[in-house]
């Protein structure tokens, strides 16, 4: 059985933090790149960003650059999305994927296994 389950999602404030976790089952996340994508109300599903198996990460958006960390625990099977200052505009469902490279493609369209998603709103 091979899983992946995004969770911690939630409401904040503009400028407040979420982290978010990809748990992985079935499989043990040090062996793959792990990628992080969101898709905003009404808008297309953008890359965020990846975590290769060396944990070198590669931004896909750059309006998170600074602002977004990711991280990974292999010892609990997790990869962690850290989100500071957020803005309105990273209000998205954020969903987590894999790939069967231990590298960052240059492009998202070869990840799969993707887990079913977890909301972040950022409100006053």
């Amino acid at each position: 059985q091979v899983q992946l389950v995004e969770s911690g999602g939630g409401l904040v404030q503009p400028g407040g933090s979420l982290r978010l976790s990809c748990a992985a089952s079935g499989f043990t996340l040090d062996y793959y790149a792990i990628g992080w994508f969101r898709q905003a109300p009404g808008k297309e599903r953008e890359g965020v960003l990846c975590i290769s198996s060396s944990n070198r990460n590669t931004y896909y958006a750059d309006s998170v650059n600074g602002r977004f960390t990711i991280t990974r625990d292999n010892a609990k099977n997790i990869v962690y999305l850290r989100m500071n200052s957020l803005k309105s505009g990273d209000t998205a469902v954020y969903y987590c994927a894999k790939v069967i490279t231990t590298w960052c493609p240059v492009s998202i369209g070869q990840y799969g296994c993707w887990g079913q998603g977890t909301q972040g709103t950022v409100s006053s």
